[in-house]
């Protein structure tokens, strides 16, 4: 068995679980329900990991570890371009203001980013 990845990101932790779910490669969590014994265990040692159960899978799997982490890394960096942060919104297909948080607009679907 080989160590594939952790995080403390919950959401990230989870992506990645649904990418291998998705391409069938088979994976076991590794404290997985430890979170209640914080305070009682450091909280290094009750963070969830993914282990690979067969360490032939290490390649395909890493490949989508590492898109997952390049796509969380991309989302959690500026969208405004310049390193600024990107605030509201106007939509250039049907002219709703839309939130800093929406990269959708949530009237018509049209993306931010296209």
């Amino acid at each position: 068995m080989k160590k594939l990845f952790y995080s403390e990101d919950a959401f990230e932790l989870q992506a990645v679980r649904s990418e291998l779910d998705a391409l069938g490669i088979p994976y076991m969590v590794k404290n997985e329900f430890a979170s209640g014994a914080l305070g009682e265990l450091p909280w290094q040692e009750a963070q969830q990991e993914i282990w690979l159960v067969d360490d032939t899978w290490f390649t395909r799997a890493s490949k989508a570890v590492n898109g997952i982490k390049a796509n969380f890394t991309s989302s959690r960096g500026s969208k405004g371009g310049k390193g600024e942060e990107r605030g509201e919104w106007v939509c250039s297909s049907c002219g709703e203001q839309n939130g800093s948080a929406f990269e959708i607009c949530w009237q018509c679907g049209e993306n931010l980013m296209s």
